[in-house]
């Protein structure tokens, strides 16, 4: 495949421009105010990118959260981070579809990332709940969100949408597994979480591989992933 990105965006308009062509014939009180956006931090100018295809309801995600947060808070205007949605199948994650649709209408109310990482740190709670939108509700009355809008945007079926396209562009890039990671539009392949933050620190600046020793002491030297 020349250029999957070419392909992901016409899935992204064919998904959701068949949400609206549906929403402006039947507007549903769930959809009303709803406004599609991306889920970016750092510098949109950044010469590195990295985009994650992530599930709330992924242990290995939860773990890579406080990196993640770490190398975008580290590189600061150097870095530019995507997150993506890829729930997998409820057989799986039972619940995982569901935390992206409320991370979303957290977003309407400009909390994406805040609810996101909240669904990552409370992760064992919800993930465990027989009705984990209980839960989510009680997240966004803890982040100060408008309960009644939050609510109503977790019925969204743009929304619902806006998640299933980003799985959909995610199986293009035949994403298989989560967290996969892209840096600069190359798939990562991850051996440890040390390797993760080596890798950024390179693209961002080579410089810094020189400076890393066999020596290093971060406690996340050494821990390997299944991918």
């Amino acid at each position: 495949m020349k250029n999957p990105w070419i392909i992901i965006s016409i899935i992204i308009v064919i998904l959701l421009g068949g949400s609206f062509w549906f929403s402006s014939s039947t507007v549903g009180q769930s959809d009303e105010g709803v406004t599609l956006i991306e889920h970016r931090k750092g510098n949109p100018d950044a010469l590195v990118t990295l985009v994650e295809y992530s599930d709330f309801q992924c242990p290995a995600c939860a773990a890579f959260q406080p990196i993640v947060n770490g190398m975008i808070e580290q590189y600061g205007d150097r870095l530019q981070f995507e997150y993506k949605h890829f729930p997998l199948p409820p057989r799986i994650h039972p619940y995982a579809f569901q935390a992206s649709v409320a991370a979303e209408a957290a977003g309407q109310q400009g909390k994406f990332f805040e609810f996101g990482d909240m669904l990552f740190e409370k992760q064992d709670a919800w993930a465990k709940s027989a009705v984990p939108a209980t839960l989510f509700v009680q997240y966004a009355s803890d982040l100060g969100l408008d309960v009644d809008s939050f609510k109503r945007h977790m019925k969204s079926s743009l929304l619902r949408d806006r998640v299933q396209a980003d799985f959909s562009a995610g199986e293009v890039l035949k994403v298989d597994a989560t967290p996969t990671f892209f840096l600069n539009g190359e798939k990562m392949k991850i051996e440890s979480y040390l390797d993760f933050a080596q890798q950024i620190g390179y693209a961002i600046d080579p410089a810094i591989m020189s400076t890393t020793t066999a020596s290093t002491t971060d406690s996340t030297n050494g821990v390997r992933f299944g991918f």
